[in-house]
């Protein structure tokens, strides 16, 4: 998608010519005060194929629709309304700048969705504002625009929709919050792209191809810890669950951006990302109903390549590390089984609880090589446990942190990014559930109760004193959105 940034606001000819146009105001202005004054015959001559009569007063057809509907004015702040003139579909929202990330988002997309369901390829948007008003206004509907502009993979057969080609934005400011959010989304869409792929697609085998493609655009190293490297160093926990494959094509990739041209090999930040392409669920198998969709058992790992992407985007100045455990969760005569006993890179002994739970037992080992490079911080994501979803749904993900100041920062930044998460707490007094009379720790319990904080009392055993935030991703599939 490319974006043509106006500086100006928008004249009410450029309107009405537009095709496709949502119209974003604030909401302390009313609709009688908005710059869009009738063209008449003042008005600069008006492209003779324009579709809309000389003179049309675009705020008096916004009020009219308002009063036909019976709504007042102010609803245009909970839901946006659309007025097709003559050819063009022009589609008005106001919106507070001073609500909450998420909120704003959820109401631009859905203003979005009336003009993108007519699939245009040319788009304008129109922000009608103070500065500081669409300083903020303005990035909103870039990200969310490009956020959703192309459809996820698909291999339904049929001419496909055209994307969104252009971007018109009026009344653009602050360039570096543009710049931000055009990454972010691209970050964005590459994640949702990667979880949409079917497993017949995206094996271990063909995601790390794509990892190293994605690596030569991104300017990205690769390198890769594969199944034979990783049983031969005694990465027990990684390799119980890789070894149910036939195709033996597992592995923990490692990516690096480095954005600072910095000396020396500590990363600054490492990134941890579960990658199951597929989970049966091993000899504790799945039922259908929850087999269905765990081709998306890789969301996390996904997390980190759009993480990685956007900071590339942006050049932020940062070092950081991507860990990314690839494997898939098989039942076949080689794949492990409970009451096993196996022993994690790092030593630490684990009694096999439940073949189920296979994602604490492939981040162990991918933690633990992160932490061996002394980062200042490690970040995993994760489509982890049943009970995270069970606690929040599917509308909000789950954080856990080593600090009250880690957590809460980690909560801010998903408010100002439009992702609710919710901040868990991780008792040490939970680590009895998990005592083992035959190894150093149970992988889990049968019982179920809590398992998202037993996971995380589990998973920070591998991680030495180095700060670490985890997240459990119950929103990584949300119907409807995210926003």
């Amino acid at each position: 998608m490319k974006l043509v940034e106006k500086k100006a606001e928008i004249s009410v000819e450029a309107l009405l010519s537009a095709g496709h146009a949502l119209v974003l105001f604030d909401p302390r202005s009313p609709v009688s005060a908005l710059p869009l004054e009738p063209a008449g015959a003042a008005a600069p001559k008006r492209r003779q194929d324009a579709a809309a009569p000389a003179g049309f007063d675009i705020r008096h057809a916004l009020a009219q629709l308002l009063k036909r509907k019976g709504k007042p004015e102010s609803d245009l702040a909970k839901a946006p309304q659309a007025l097709d003139v003559g050819g063009s579909r022009l589609v008005f929202l106001a919106v507070d700048a001073e609500a909450a990330t998420f909120e704003r988002h959820t109401l631009i997309r859905k203003a979005l969705a009336l003009v993108l369901e007519e699939t245009p390829e040319k788009l304008v948007v129109a922000a009608l504002g103070g500065a500081a008003w669409r300083d903020r206004i303005c990035a909103d509907a870039v990200y969310v625009a490009a956020v959703n502009a192309e459809a996820l993979p698909s291999r339904k057969r049929g001419p496909a929709a055209p994307p969104l080609k252009q971007l018109i934005l009026y009344g653009s400011s602050a360039r570096a919050a543009l710049d931000h959010a055009l990454a972010a989304a691209e970050g964005n869409r590459l994640t949702r792209s990667l979880a949409a792929l079917p497993p017949n697609e995206l094996s271990p085998g063909s995601y790390r191809k794509r990892i190293k493609t994605l690596a030569k655009a991104y300017g990205w190293k690769v390198s890769e810890h594969d199944f034979p490297a990783l049983k031969k160093m005694g990465a027990g926990a990684f390799c119980a669950v890789a070894q149910g494959s036939p195709a033996q094509d597992a592995a923990i990739v490692r990516v690096e951006y480095d954005g600072r041209g910095a000396k020396g090999k500590a990363a600054a930040m490492a990134l941890v990302g579960k990658g199951i392409c597929f989970d049966t669920g091993g000899h504790n198998l799945k039922p259908a109903r929850y087999m269905h969709g765990m081709h998306e058992d890789m969301t996390g790992s996904a997390v980190v390549l759009g993480i990685l992407a956007a900071a590339a985007r942006l050049k932020l100045p940062l070092r950081l590390t991507g860990w990314l455990a690839l494997a898939e969760n098989h039942i076949s005569p080689l794949a492990y089984r409970q009451n096993e006993v196996v022993a994690a890179l790092n030593g630490t002994t684990i009694e096999i609880v439940h073949t189920d739970a296979e994602g604490r037992m492939v981040l162990a080992d991918a933690l633990h090589l992160a932490a061996r490079e002394k980062p200042q911080l490690i970040c995993d994501f994760a489509t982890l446990t049943g009970s995270m979803h069970y606690a929040l749904g599917s509308r909000m993900s789950g954080v856990f942190a080593t600090s009250s100041a880690l957590a809460h920062a980690a909560s801010r930044a998903g408010t100002a990014s439009g992702e609710r998460i919710v901040v868990f707490p991780q008792p040490e007094d939970y680590d009895a559930a998990l005592e083992s009379t035959v190894a150093d720790v149970k992988q889990c319990t049968l019982e179920g109760e809590a398992d998202h904080i037993l996971a995380t009392r589990f998973l920070g055993r591998f991680v030495g004193d180095t700060p670490w935030l985890h997240m459990d991703l119950s929103a990584h599939n949300c119907k409807g959105g995210l926003g």
